[in-house]
């Protein structure tokens, strides 16, 4: 083989070996404390789904034509993958470079600040696509129908959480303290956790409410198990999936320019 196809190829090898060294890395550290995360990310949704589903599900036994319970059954698995992918990008991020210097450690190995993005968002993202699989679950027991579309949920949970993965690595780039934070949860992420279609149908809101929800990826990640678990609904869901993938690489490169401008100088 020749040296000019040598030199071709080793770009792309070492990339890969980047990213792969930050993916193993994350789990082994995973397996020190995969108990306790486990246990937040998959009861806080299940706890939702079961209040709302037989607190409100007793005075409201069908909603959207669909059973009540069932409606957040699929509604909650968006709010699993959101609660597993921003706040530990969020928290997690920070911590590691701010007061670990972890991120230091591993920009001193053979890997840029892209590579540590992409392996911290794809790590991230396989844990939100396993635990966002927990209210649905949940639900099957409390007798949701089980349906073959159900087998895309953990495809649609990983491109959704790569999306809010990513957005927590940059909101933690780009604020300069932690309590800061509380503006992001209270001003962002709550306003688009209630107006997602999760607990509720949006088509007794205003309509520029309901406008604005085709902003919101939260609405298309539960658009889309809704339909994976009681019918596809065609051009609409292919748009609903094409929606997250064009919000996950744009905060994919938003988050890399924040995490470069904190740690490149």
């Amino acid at each position: 083989m020749s040296t000019a196809l040598v030199e071709e190829r080793e770009p792309g090898r070492l990339e890969r070996t980047a990213i792969g060294g930050v993916l193993v890395r994350e789990i082994i550290n995973f397996s020190s404390y995969w108990r306790s995360t486990t246990f937040s990310s998959t009861v806080e949704p299940t706890i939702y789904l079961l209040a709302f589903g037989f607190g409100f599900g007793s005075l409201v036994a069908v909603v959207g034509g669909y059973d009540y319970i069932d409606f957040v059954a699929t509604g909650t698995v968006a709010t699993a993958v959101l609660f597993s992918s921003i706040f530990p990008a969020m928290f997690g991020t920070f911590i590691k470079y701010k007061f670990q210097h972890t991120y230091d450690a591993i920009l001193a190995a053979p890997v840029d600040t892209e590579e540590l993005v992409t392996g911290e968002a794809l790590w991230l993202a396989m844990r939100a696509a396993v635990y966002g699989c927990a209210p649905l679950l949940v639900g099957l027991i409390f007798g949701l129908e089980p349906s073959w579309g159900m087998l895309a949920v953990p495809v649609i949970n990983f491109v959704a959480g790569y999306g809010w993965a990513c957005t927590g690595v940059a909101i933690a780039g780009w604020l300069k303290g932690i309590e800061n934070f509380n503006y992001v949860t209270s001003a962002v992420i709550t306003p688009l956790f209630l107006v997602a279609g999760t607990f509720f149908p949006l088509t007794g809101l205003p309509g520029w409410v309901q406008a604005l929800s085709q902003l919101n990826p939260l609405f298309h990640c539960v658009q889309l198990v809704r339909h994976a678990a009681f019918g596809w609904e065609g051009w609409a869901d292919v748009w609903n999936f094409a929606f997250l993938i064009i919000f996950g690489l744009l905060m994919w490169r938003v988050a890399i320019a924040a995490m470069e401008r904190k740690l490149i100088d």
